[in-house]
């Protein structure tokens, strides 16, 4: 299929979508803003176990998934960890791998998952990884699946609206497990609103480096 989403690269290796004109993570360090919104934003790795299941709407350059296998391994976690990822333009293995360079903590790992780019699973012993291909609009009210933990990881409100309209995030909702988490950069009212309404309650906190503040939700438990 051929890629249909562009990239020009700031600073050499800032991945910015020409479709969406926006970068694909913070301009500051983007594997900070991973840590910061997304792992400490899902209260990871306090919450891992076994069969823990992250979904995520935007997988980008796959930085989050190396950012949270590498805290799955660090943290010494015994079992497999699950995440589904759902993606409208996947980009080329070529421009992943370019992205990820400029992390060179994530080295070793990222050189290790480089041959499976670019396929819609990948089971490892301690990673069962599927990547859902399409408008998520279309893909996620069909999932069987439910997350513990979502990262909410589209481009910008303002230009990729479609990945943050109110029937998405309340699916987002939906396939949360009781007691579940999402978090994203954003802090815009109409996404607290939303999965407010939608059972999740959420909390505007202290973003990332330029954005002062951030979205995290919980669902109650049963």
């Amino acid at each position: 299929m051929a890629h249909q989403n562009p990239l020009d690269w700031r600073s050499g290796d800032i991945p910015v979508s020409t479709r969406f004109d926006d970068p694909y993570y913070s301009l500051d360090d983007g594997l900070e803003e991973t840590r910061h919104v997304f792992l400490q934003g899902n209260d990871l790795p306090a919450r891992f176990r076994d069969g823990f299941h992250i979904a995520e709407l935007g997988f980008g350059t796959g930085l989050n998934l190396l950012a949270v296998l590498q805290l799955w391994r660090d943290s010494g976690q015994k079992g497999v960890l699950r995440f589904t990822s759902f993606e409208a333009y996947p980009l080329p293995p070529a421009d992943m791998i370019r992205a990820q360079a400029a992390f060179p903590s994530l080295r070793a790992l990222a050189q290790d998952l480089a041959e499976h780019w670019g396929k819609d699973t990948i089971e490892l012993p301690d990673l069962a990884f599927t990547l859902i291909t399409g408008d998520a609009r279309q893909t996620l009210p069909n999932w069987s699946g439910a997350a513990d933990a979502w990262f909410l990881d589209g481009f910008s409100p303002a230009k990729n609206p479609e990945l943050w309209e109110d029937r998405l995030l309340r699916e987002v909702a939906r396939h949360t497990t009781p007691g579940g988490t999402a978090a994203t950069y954003s802090a815009a009212g109409h996404i607290r609103r939303t999965l407010d309404a939608a059972g999740l309650v959420t909390h505007r906190v202290p973003g990332y480096g330029r954005k002062r503040h951030m979205t995290i939700a919980r669902k109650a438990p049963r």
